[in-house]
């Protein structure tokens, strides 16, 4: 995601469908020969990436000398306008990658089901759900994605607080909050939503601290309740705390990536709800302030019948065209990108928590522990089951709430409608 650059979509689209897309003469596309793959990302230009591309590329060369692998690094910001195109004319990339959730269930239909080609890989690997639709496999996953809240242990030490013990109720919390904001002058979260993507965090983060665990699992098996009180109840606190002062000023003109981390990160607000991979996660904040200052806290309980938990998903995922001429041989690529191997080099150069469950992370330091230790009995996040749709609407209407433009009652009635009808 740290990739940006920034291409109007009218010339993207163009740019696609020009390059005569899925033939030899295309750049990024198949040559169809079975000599070359191509592959499709937003990662591999990251050089925190390179040593993980490099370790998947080795690993397919053992078994496929003859064939090239070109990855080409799209720009993320229109990476699916450029999908999309590519998906149109029937013609492109043999290897995708995509984010687990809406954006592979709303395009399975242009990929290839993977299951026959990696029984072998489900006990080492998690996050395949993210990845699977209508019990198909059409992705493997590469890291693991949630929103642990993390904290900075050194304003909770100035704030006169132990910073190994943080609030385990909201109302603790918000408690909690008031004395850093009095004593530091640092706001209680950091928070961007100026893409509407911070209310995404917000939802998965304190769900399992608001819905009963019925709820929960409900919501996760498309039994949405959006009347419910304890839904309600979500997106009222995501009001609340603006209006309360818990979050920083503007948070609707703020940008998630990078602004609001770079508030975390400066000391200007003493919690965010991040991300365990990519981006905007403990290796990204522990460099700025060290990795012994970086917490992470479960969600402060807000219903005494709810169970938190750590949501997460799988992450990112790399998905196989159905137009590939070997889909097999696509496969396999696949399982390099997923190799013990090259997954290790993406944890240690980029702090990705990647879906390898073999590899040790015990020298990264307390938070990346603490996060692994909270994906054994992590769940689901809520937003990631939710269609691209419903996802892009509740962006708009969270914006509306902070701006006082809407209530919480019109909120939930229109996600309703839109859950509804997909």
């Amino acid at each position: 995601m740290k990739q940006r650059r920034l291409w109007s979509a009218a010339l993207v689209v163009g740019l696609v469908l020009t390059a005569g897309c899925g033939t030899a003469a295309g750049p990024g596309s198949s040559t169809g020969t079975g000599d070359k793959l191509v592959v499709w990302d937003w990662k591999s230009g990251d050089a925190k990436a390179a040593g993980y591309v490099a370790k998947a590329k080795a690993d397919f060369a053992k078994n496929h000398p003859g064939v090239t692998v070109e990855f080409v690094a799209q720009p993320f910001d229109q990476y699916y306008t450029l999908l999309g195109a590519a998906i149109q004319s029937g013609k492109g990339p043999d290897v995708i990658l995509f984010n687990g959730g809406g954006q592979l269930r709303d395009r399975s239909d242009a990929l290839a089901p993977l299951d026959s080609y990696l029984a072998e890989d489900k006990q080492r690997l998690a996050g395949w759900d993210a990845f699977t639709k209508a019990g198909k496999v059409y992705a493997a996953p590469v890291t693991l994605q949630g929103h642990p809240v993390y904290y900075n242990k050194a304003l909770y030490e100035k704030a006169g607080l132990n910073p190994d013990a943080p609030a385990r109720t909201w109302d603790e919390f918000v408690k909690n909050c008031g004395v850093i904001t009095a004593k530091t002058g640092a706001k209680c979260f950091a928070l961007g939503n100026k893409e509407g993507i911070g209310i995404q965090f917000f939802l998965s983060a304190l769900g399992s601290a608001t819905l009963t665990p019925q709820e929960y699992d409900d919501w996760i098996a498309g039994k949405r309740n959006w009347s419910a009180p304890n839904v309600k109840r979500i997106f009222e606190l995501w009001k609340q705390a603006d209006d309360a002062g818990l979050n920083n000023s503007g948070a609707n003109s703020t940008a998630m990536f990078n602004d609001a981390f770079a508030l975390f990160q400066s000391g200007k607000a003493a919690h965010v709800i991040g991300l365990m991979s990519d981006i905007g996660h403990w290796k990204d904040f522990a460099e700025f302030i060290g990795a012994d200052k970086v917490g992470v806290m479960g969600a402060p309980l807000v219903d005494p019948a709810a169970t938190p938990s750590l949501p997460y998903d799988g992450g990112i995922g790399y998905g196989v065209a159905k137009w590939t001429k070997d889909p097999k041989l696509a496969a396999d690529l696949v399982r390099s990108l997923t190799s013990t191997d090259a997954l290790k080099a993406f944890y240690q150069d980029g702090g990705a928590i990647a879906s390898d469950t073999t590899i040790d992370v015990t020298q990264g330091g307390p938070a990346v522990e603490k996060i692994v230790s909270g994906v054994k009995t992590g769940k689901p996040a809520l937003h990631v089951a939710l269609s691209s749709k419903t996802i892009e609407l509740m962006g708009r209407l969270s914006q509306q709430l902070l701006s006082g433009s809407i209530t919480v009652d019109q909120v939930v009635q229109q996600l309703a409608a839109s859950d509804k009808t997909g």
